[in-house]
Order: structure tokens, then C-alpha cells, then sequence
């Protein structure tokens, strides 16, 4: 088998994307101090699709990672077909962010920051999981990388008499959800704009979280610029820019290579919630983070079978 290089450019995109995702932990815990989880979600979103509004309106500025595709594409397809792409990839994104991150949102306020990192990196086992009702095996490794990251869950979320958190449950449902939107990140960053479909993205993630945020949670305006150092860095960083990276990074990648690279914010959201916040692991705790970021590399090792993804 011939082994396929990952772009070097690309995967330096999906680590960027991480460290920015790993310290927005902190800004996500420290938001909910002052505005409940769809207001946070929808403020920030609507911000980041703001931000890449001037990228694409810049007279002739193009994405330089879709170019090629755009030129390539513009000789083989019609214009409404790859405009019927973009904007069903863009919707399809927004949709599968929309709910992983409010769930995520809702998560933090009752786990740690340094936990709801991991939980949320278990998309790395997820995913290849996931590929299997896709037509993809997967090797003996990932379903021992899969036992070390149950053994490595119940170390960090399970308490005394074998019961869950309420942050870490919802920060695992999280986990799944975040698993689903690479997928579809996979399935549609070839096919459009990335910038572009970050907008999207972003603008249908803000609309979504903006219903139940007016209608559940009443949110006032003098509680949202309150919070406005958070929501700025959630809403700049951590959609305009990281989601963005992690769009044009995914394009042309393995999606399981992807999700291994991106889950490194886990170990960043660690050592945030150390120094930013003051938040510290258990021993027990700690153990767990290990044996998963173990599992997560061993869901990596080489394979020979090139039907695994």
C-alpha cells in the first residue's frame, strides 16, 4: 500500500485550530457567568459569520486552498450546482454545530474545563466508528484504542456509586455530535468555498441558538457586553478563525488523521483551565486523560488495510 502524505500546511491549519479551541473552553465557562448557553452560542456565532463577511466581499480575493477546486469546478459543473452545494454543505454544518456546541455549552457549566476538553476529543474514536455504517472497517487497534477510551472515561467522569455527571453526559452527546460534523466537513469541503461555508455555517448556527436563546432565556444586552471579552474570543477565534482553519484544513485530508490532530485542544484545555481559571484534575482524573490520549494515538497507528479510514 502506498502510504498518503498529509499536507503539511493543512495539518499545521487543524493545530492552530486546536490550541484556539482548547483556551475558548475557558472563554465558553467563563461566558456562563454572565449570559445562558443559547445567548452565548448565538452571539458568538453570528460574530464569526460577521467576521469573514469583508474576506468575501474583497474584490477578487480568493481562498487560496480552494482556488484550484474552484477553477476545476467551474469547468465540470454549473455555477447553480456548486451553489446548491454550498449553501446545503453550509446549512448541513450549521445544523450539526448548532448542537454539538450547545450542548457542549451546557456541559461546562457543570464539569470541568479541563474534562470537558477530553470527553469532547472522544470524537477521535468516535468517528472511525461511525465509519463502519459508512461501508469502512476498522482495524483491531481502533477497537483497542475504543476500550482504552471507555477505561479512560470512567476514570475522569464516573463518581462514587458508579453514576455519571450531568456536564460530563451532555459533554459526551457533545462528543458524538462534533464526530457527525467532521464527517460532514468531510463530505462537503471539497465541493465549496471555504470561507464561504464557514459564513454559512455560522449565520445558520446563530439563527438556530437565537430561537430558543429569545424564547427560553430572555437575554439583556447589558449581561451580553458584560461578557464581551468571551463571547468576543468565542466568536472571533474560535469560529471566525479555528472553525475556518479546521474547513480549509479538512480539505483533501482523512477524516480519523483530521480528528486525531484537532483533538489535541483536549491537552490545551487542560493546561488553560490550570492556569487561566485554577482548575485541577485528581489523580484518578488524571489517569483517565492519559489512557484516553493514549487511546486517541493508538486509533492512529498505520494501517495496512486501505479500506479503513
Amino acid at each position: 500500500m502506498q502510504k498518503q502524505q498529509i499536507p503539511l500546511k493543512n495539518s499545521l491549519f487543524l493545530l492552530l485550530a486546536a490550541v484556539i479551541w482548547g483556551i475558548a473552553f475557558v472563554a465558553q465557562s467563563v461566558g456562563m457567568d454572565y449570559v445562558d448557553g443559547f445567548t452565548f452560542n448565538a452571539v458568538r456565532s453570528l460574530i464569526g459569520s460577521a467576521v469573514l463577511v469583508p474576506l468575501i466581499l474583497i474584490p477578487g480575493q480568493k481562498n487560496s486552498d480552494n482556488s484550484e477546486i474552484s477553477e476545476a469546478a467551474a469547468s465540470t459543473t454549473s455555477g447553480i450546482q456548486k451553489r446548491k452545494d454550498l449553501i446545503i454543505g453550509g446549512i448541513s454544518c450549521g445544523i450539526c454545530l448548532c448542537l454539538a456546541s450547545n450542548f457542549q455549552q451546557f456541559g461546562i457549566k457543570y464539569t470541568t474545563v479541563g474534562k470537558a476538553g477530553f470527553i469532547t476529543a472522544c470524537y477521535i474514536v468516535i468517528v472511525p466508528i461511525i465509519g463502519l455504517f459508512l461501508g469502512k472497517k476498522c482495524s483491531k487497534f481502533i477497537w483497542a484504542a475504543v476500550a482504552m477510551a471507555l477505561i479512560g472515561l470512567y476514570l475522569l467522569c464516573i463518581t462514587d456509586g458508579f453514576s455519571i455527571g450531568k456536564g460530563d453526559l451532555l459533554v459526551l452527546v457533545c462528543a458524538f455530535l462534533f464526530s457527525i460534523h467532521i464527517l460532514v466537513i468531510d463530505h462537503f469541503s471539497p465541493k465549496a468555498d471555504g470561507v464561504k461555508l464557514s459564513c454559512i455555517q455560522f449565520l445558520t448556527c446563530g439563527i438556530l441558538s437565537a430561537i430558543p436563546a429569545l424564547i427560553l432565556e430572555h437575554p439583556q444586552v447589558s449581561s451580553i457586553l458584560a461578557a464581551w471579552q468571551p463571547i468576543l474570543y468565542a466568536g472571533v477565534m474560535s469560529c471566525g478563525v479555528a472553525y475556518t482553519l479546521q474547513v480549509i484544513g479538512q480539505k483533501n485530508m482523512n477524516p480519523t488523521v483530521a480528528s486525531l490532530i484537532l483533538s489535541m485542544e483536549s491537552c490545551i484545555s487542560v493546561l488553560a483551565g490550570w492556569i487561566i481559571l485554577g482548575q485541577q484534575l485528581s489523580a484518578k482524573e488524571i489517569l483517565g486523560c492519559v489512557i484516553m490520549f493514549a487511546a486517541i494515538i493508538l486509533a492512529q497507528l498505520p494501517q495496512k488495510d486501505t479500506s479503513q479510514i
